[in-house]
């Protein structure tokens, strides 16, 4: 069974690179050229722990990369569809790539006897049969399911964890109304021991939003309880805890802060506010969601108004929305830094994998090469991401204050949590 991998973002490249790892022969596809310059040449594109190690033992082996789409798909028996679904600015989602990328396929499919095609890329219920579908049998000339395949297989990656999720995934979900397909998907997955779900099209393209809504409502809900918490001098995370280890709860995603980012559960939740809200309901749980989640890092700047912060030597640690990845999409810290800007604060920051993404966007600040430079060279110290390393600084006498719940133990002399 040889496969291709289109797009080779964080999702598709860890698809490609553990896919071969497993013993596939696997064809990457990408349009970027640095990109296939720095994975031809064994060197990560992103940040993802493990990464690394795989592509010294695949690259050159049964991993190969091209930016020529029609030879992989010719040589390849499956081809799943890893390209990026971004939000557009009303909060719909773009499927420009998507679609792109699936008139190609439909245009080699007319040059092969049966080819499978796989949707990856997040998208909203509908999209396989109302797009996808459609554009392959128009470019091709062929009917599914009885000329070529096709099966929704969302992800479930956690960035920073990509590689161990999936390996070790909690649950394998495949999409379709073709037995066939089915089939073969089972068959690639088969050595997983994690449930293998078989259903509908539109049901694994609904189980994706449904999970990455669900968790960031916990977030959400959490940051809610913190902040009256916090009104009442209760530790939040002691309640935390309490609920947690009610077994219907579970404890995961209870971690007060200031609120989520990242490409996926922001772009997600309003994209599936945006499709109810076309199909003519209101779904206010999740708008509140995100309400909460806006709103929630300015709980840190009304602490620090409440110290003065005009004119301060401010440090910031931490750019990326979360611990293990270089990804700064829709980071709370880059709004911080924004606020801070405003306030004609003098900023002092480090991030041991992002400081060059952002120097792109907030070049003129004062980048420093450790956490403990920041924090010498500062008044107060803020901390935005939860990288390990922050837990072992030397903060003195410094007013510390953390975004993101970094301290169970040894906490700093200054310090205050913002809500907890």
């Amino acid at each position: 069974m040889k496969i291709s991998v289109i797009g080779l973002g964080y999702v598709g490249l860890t698809q490609a690179v553990c896919l071969a790892d497993l013993g596939y022969e696997v064809i990457g596809v990408d349009i970027n050229k640095e990109r296939i310059e720095s994975i031809i040449n064994k060197k990560p594109p992103i940040y993802e722990k493990g990464l690394k190690k795989i592509l010294d033992r695949v690259v050159s082996r049964n991993l190969s990369i091209t930016s020529n789409l029609k030879k992989a798909i010719l040589d390849s028996d499956i081809s799943f569809i890893c390209v990026g679904t971004p939000s557009k600015k009303q909060g719909s989602m773009s499927l420009h790539q998507l679609e792109h990328v699936s008139k190609e396929i439909g245009m080699y499919l007319k040059l092969k006897k049966y080819h499978t095609v796989v949707i990856k890329s997040t998208v909203v219920a509908g999209t396989c049969e109302e797009n996808v579908i459609p554009i392959l049998e128009k470019e091709s000339k062929k009917k599914f399911p009885k000329d070529f395949g096709v099966l929704m297989n969302p992800e479930f990656l956690r960035e920073g964890e990509a590689i161990e999720d999936f390996f070790n995934p909690d649950r394998i979900v495949i999409g379709s109304s073709d037995k066939r397909s089915l089939q073969t998907l089972r068959k690639l997955y088969s050595n997983f021991k994690c449930p293998i779900l078989s259903t509908s099209f539109k049901e694994a393209e609904m189980i994706k939003y449904a999970s990455n809504a669900f968790l960031a409502t916990k977030i959400s809900f959490i940051n809610e309880i913190g902040n009256i918490c916090k009104r009442f001098n209760i530790d939040t995370n002691v309640v935390a805890e309490g609920i947690g280890l009610d077994h219907r709860i579970c404890p995961y995603f209870l971690r007060s802060g200031i609120g989520f980012g990242g490409s996926c559960f922001p772009k997600d939740v309003n994209a599936i506010i945006y499709k109810a809200t076309e199909l003519g309901y209101n779904p206010r749980l999740l708008r509140a969601v995100l309400d909460v989640n806006r709103d929630q890092p300015l709980k840190l700047l009304e602490i620090l108004e409440k110290k003065g912060l005009r004119h301060r030597k401010i440090g910031v640690l931490g750019l990326t929305f979360k611990a293990g990845t270089d990804d700064i999409r829709e980071s709370p810290a880059l709004n911080t830094i924004k606020e801070l800007l405003m306030e004609e604060a003098e900023l002092y920051i480090y991030d041991p994998k992002a400081m060059d993404k952002v120097k792109r966007i907030f070049p003129h600040l004062n980048y420093l090469g450790s956490g403990q430079e920041v924090v010498n060279n500062s008044e107060i110290v803020l901390i935005l991401t939860e990288w390990p390393e922050f837990k072992d600084l030397d903060y003195g006498d410094k007013l510390v204050i953390d975004g993101k719940n970094v301290f169970n133990s040894k906490i700093p002399k200054n310090y205050e949590g913002i809500c907890w």
